[in-house]
């Protein structure tokens, strides 16, 4: 996607070969800043403090870390020890295990002296793999958005709710609840989203406006307890969201609220859509609430908030008392009986084990 008149992907390998640059969320939307990363911890702390988030993005960064790694000592000991140090990172996203089973399997059969070469060719296969699946995970939402639009009287727009950031920002390219979003506005489709805030961290309305606004998408920000006023005066027509990791039984863990979102849309009859690309599934896990990690952030993220001063400087405040502790889980699992369908790369299936399968028959 583009910031300005530049094409930006969320993180790319640097001129000299073995760093990446990423864009640092961090700042956003006060400040675009783009941050050079040139060593497996660099990459540690930037999944963990969330420089980068949102699954996709998180495993494409991993794969690089353990490039990084390759370069610095290609042994089966650290392809191990990279794999351990970066998986502890987010214990949530399926797609860091992914990446990094990706890429020890890829790896562990090289000698070690073309490990590292390939390790940053795979790395980069994957990130372009992730643009690809993300593209068409927007044209199969597009479908839907085109068939939603069709039933509205001309011109009226067809107003999808989100939450959190699921947007090019959480991939490498174009996102995953965004892409058709994005793909129905270049279409002339007129769409308008309500933006979703998305407390604690904010990245509905640090992120996913701060894309809407670039390109050119009408959209509102609201708070999060107003998704379900909004559901209940006909005012929603879908919602789209993103998962951080999917069940083979069709069960979505994504960030905290998404739960509270598809009850308020199985009460009103709106359409629940969870777009994802394949790796995002977790084909070993089939209870959601029984068997995903639910990962525990800083209470800081809940009393501490980041913004932009009347001064211009971005400062952090606290918006509760000292003493106040709070608690922080950072995801919740939406059951698949509230989820009408989970759009893939190759369409839109079922939220059930047999929809999977049938999508993904050599899963099967």
């Amino acid at each position: 996607m583009n910031v300005g008149d530049r094409h930006y992907r969320t993180i790319w390998l640097s001129d000299d070969g073995r760093s990446v640059e990423i864009i640092d969320q961090r700042w956003l939307p006060h400040d675009f800043r783009v941050e050079r990363i040139g060593s497996v911890a660099g990459i540690a702390t930037a999944i963990r403090d969330m420089w980068v988030r949102g699954a996709p993005l998180i495993g494409v960064t991993a794969a690089y870390g353990v490039a990084m790694q390759m370069a610095d000592d290609p042994s089966d000991a650290a392809l191990d020890a990279v794999w351990e140090t970066l998986h502890e990172t987010r214990p949530t996203a399926i797609n860091l295990r992914w990446a990094l089973d990706e890429m020890r399997r890829f790896l562990k059969p090289l000698p070690t002296e073309q490990r590292a070469e390939a390790a940053y060719q795979r790395a980069g296969e994957i990130a372009d793999e992730d643009v690809g699946l993300n593209r068409a995970i927007g044209e199969n939402g597009l479908a839907i958005i085109k068939a939603i639009a069709a039933r509205k009287p001309p011109g009226e727009p067809v107003n999808i709710l989100t939450h959190c950031n699921a947007g090019w920002l959480a991939t490498v390219d174009y996102g995953t609840a965004t892409a058709p979003i994005y793909l129905a506005t270049e279409a002339g489709i007129p769409v308008h989203v309500y933006v979703d805030e998305t407390r604690p961290r904010n990245q509905g309305a640090q992120l996913t406006a701060w894309e809407m606004a670039g390109h050119g998408v009408p959209h509102t920000l609201i708070v999060d307890n107003a998704g379900g006023h909004l559901m209940q005066r006909g005012e929603i027509d879908m919602v789209i969201v993103g998962t951080d990791r999917t069940t083979a039984d069709g069960d979505v863990c994504n960030k905290i609220g998404t739960y509270l979102k598809a009850l308020a849309a199985a009460d009103n009859d709106v359409p629940f859509y969870v777009a994802l690309p394949s790796p995002t599934i977790d084909w070993t896990v089939h209870d959601g609430l029984a068997e995903i990690p639910i990962e525990q952030r800083s209470a800081d993220e809940v009393s501490l908030v980041w913004g932009k001063t009347a001064a211009g400087e971005i400062a952090q405040v606290r918006i509760s008392p000292e003493t106040t502790p709070a608690a922080n889980p950072a995801f919740d699992v939406t059951p698949a009986r509230l989820v009408t369908g989970l759009i893939t790369e190759r369409g839109v299936a079922k939220a059930s084990r047999e929809g999977l399968k049938a999508m993904f028959p050599e899963r099967a």
